[in-house]
């Protein structure tokens, strides 16, 4: 297994811009290369906690950040794997609103027209707690606005990410599919206890399933999460079940094709936001046409580097993040060259080191209300 570097310390200002879909690209392509929809949050996490906050006591964290979180998680980590991404939530009209809707689009990219600011509501928020690899979150937010953005005929796009809720349709998830988007979805737990796949409609549109463990089996009452993701393939053309430490199984109906890759090892700082990543990373393998055992190497790498650094949106890799692990990993000694071979294929995806531009030309700050230098 490789060995995880520590924190590589890169100027999150200052990455190349890469675009894995480069040799796909085509005029009449759909503008977008992903589409999604859900809500905001403005996310505050504090790191460096010893233990969980005891009752009666105040604790101390050596670590504080805020940056937009909820589904602007997934909507980063997709732009900043060079995706082209829009984004349709609904932002409150106060000074978190307007923080949010700053950071993704100027600060990501993010393309924000079918986003919407609604008068007299205020945005949710999430206090996050990190410690001992695990988080403790509390939420504050009133009900969304009835408006909020899932629109009727959502924009094309190459592909759209969807979150199913047991016994709820979205129409907008089958109109996506209906214009020709390859829809990736996840689900919550279930807190009905059901874990009735008929539940999930929306399923019957999507390409691909990405359940964790717990979830693959719990739904198709498998003993084993690989069995799991077989059952689900009678469900969905693709399965991919991730198993925590120990990686991600995934199986493709349509091409016979299985895979299986371990997780890096990593010390986590904070894990919030790294399911979003790891999603984020195996979309963009897939729309590259990548083979499916490099598609779970790069989600779960990208998920590794994200879970050492504090914050969702905020820990979300770029380019240059990879490319410095994939040089740093190479230079230690005693790697596993079988390992080593595992990741080969970012060779020819990482930028140069110093061969960076500019890009973007903003990124969400750590701590909201800090002066941006000149």
């Amino acid at each position: 297994m490789i060995a995880s570097t520590a924190s590589l310390g890169e100027d999150h200002r200052n990455r190349p811009q890469v675009d894995p879909l480069a040799a796909l690209r085509r005029p009449d392509d759909p503008p977008w290369d992903v589409y999604l929809t859900g809500t905001v949050f403005l996310d505050i996490v504090f790191t460096g906690l010893d233990s969980a906050p005891v009752r009666g006591t105040e604790s101390w964290a050596r670590g504080m950040g805020s940056s937009p979180g909820g589904v602007a998680n997934m909507a980063t980590a997709l732009a900043r794997l060079g995706l082209r991404t829009s984004l349709a939530a609904a932002f409150g009209d106060d000074h978190y609103g307007d923080y949010c809707w700053d950071a993704l689009e100027t600060g990501e990219g993010i393309d924000l027209e079918p986003s919407r600011t609604v008068p007299g509501w205020h945005s949710p928020v999430t206090v996050s707690m990190a410690y001992e690899g695990e988080r403790t979150m509390v939420s504050h937010g009133h009900e969304p606005p009835p408006e909020e953005p899932a629109p009727d005929c959502p924009p094309r796009a190459r592909a759209a990410i969807a979150s199913l809720t047991p016994g709820t349709r979205a129409p907008w998830i089958a109109q996506a599919a209906s214009k020709g988007a390859r829809v990736f979805a996840d689900v919550g737990w279930d807190d009905t206890g059901a874990w009735d796949l008929a539940s999930l409609a929306d399923l019957a549109h999507c390409e691909a399933f990405l359940p964790n463990a717990d979830e693959a089996m719990r739904y198709t009452g498998a003993t084993c999460p690989r069995a799991a993701a077989h059952a689900l393939t009678e469900h969905v053309p693709l399965a991919v079940v991730t198993l925590g430490a120990d990686g991600a199984y995934a199986v493709d109906r349509r091409t016979g094709e299985s895979a299986e890759v371990p997780a890096i090892a990593v010390e986590a700082l904070d894990p919030t936001g790294a399911g979003d990543v790891f999603v984020a990373g195996f979309v963009t393998g897939t729309l590259a046409g990548w083979p499916l055992a490099d598609r779970l190497a790069f989600a779960g790498l990208t998920a590794a580097l994200s879970v050492q650094e504090f914050g969702g949106s905020l820990s979300a890799p770029g380019w240059s993040e990879i490319g410095a692990w994939w040089r740093k990993v190479q230079s230690l000694d005693r790697q596993d060259p079988a390992a080593l071979r595992r990741y080969a294929f970012l060779a020819g995806l990482v930028p140069e080191e110093g061969a960076a531009r500019p890009w973007p030309l903003r990124r969400a700050v750590p701590t909201i209300g800090f002066r941006r230098s000149a």
